[in-house]
């Protein structure tokens, strides 16, 4: 915390560097990152067969990838906002978009010490800068992470779903509202089991789930 502190504090007087490539920028990312990450986005009629709508920014891979990785586990939380705010476009702009039906933003929670060792959820910083951008209400705390689930990359698509069974509950910010609908965001959409025990969650109180976004996925454009 105090790191982040002194890294706040400079940065009031310095002009920071993209955290990519280490150029001088008056914004989150360079222009030219910028330009790289965009070279990873899906065009907007790619698909991904889901039971529920599942919009998709662009492949885990290149700049984007380096970008992502960055804003985890390089204490990057400022690169959260356009990420956000470019899945809020492109989303605007897909056919996936139900904003007509005013869903509330429900993102994937971490259990809580690893939440208090990051120092922040970067699903919640999408959602944030997602929900400035589409004007959808945000519930950060929708979802409660109660089990402590291992790291999701080196399992298989059985362990994955075994691995997250009964890992969420509804949160406080849903168990006292009226909310039927909601958008999940996540940041990487891999197997899907993650969300799909997110929705299990949701769907025992009877609240549906009327689409899935995430920044990322680590498929192809030749998956379906």
């Amino acid at each position: 915390m105090l790191r982040n502190f002194f890294k706040s504090f400079l940065n009031l007087f310095l002009k920071p560097n993209c955290p990519l490539c280490d150029r001088p920028s008056d914004t989150q990312l360079c222009p030219y990152c910028q330009r790289q990450i965009f070279r990873c986005q899906f065009p907007p009629e790619k698909k991904f067969s889901k039971e529920v709508p599942l919009y998709v920014w662009g492949q885990y891979k290149g700049t984007l990838k380096q970008a992502i990785v960055a804003m985890k586990y390089n204490n990057h939380p400022e690169i959260a906002e356009p990420l956000g705010y470019w899945l809020a476009e492109g989303w605007l702009n897909s056919s996936d978009n139900i904003n007509h039906k005013r869903p509330v933003v429900v993102p994937i929670p971490m259990f809580p010490d690893k939440q208090k060792k990051r120092g922040f959820n970067q699903a919640e910083l999408l959602a944030r800068s997602f929900c400035r951008a589409t004007g959808l209400p945000l519930k950060s705390q929708g979802l409660e992470r109660i089990r402590d689930t291992k790291a999701q990359f080196s399992l298989s698509l059985q362990q994955r779903q075994d691995n997250l069974k009964d890992a969420f509950r509804l949160g406080g910010d849903l168990r006292q509202s009226n909310v039927n609908s909601v958008l999940i965001v996540d940041d990487i959409y891999t197997t899907g089991a993650t969300v799909k025990a997110a929705i299990a969650a949701l769907k025992r109180h009877k609240i549906a789930v009327v689409g899935v976004i995430a920044i990322a996925t680590t498929k192809s454009l030749s998956d379906k």
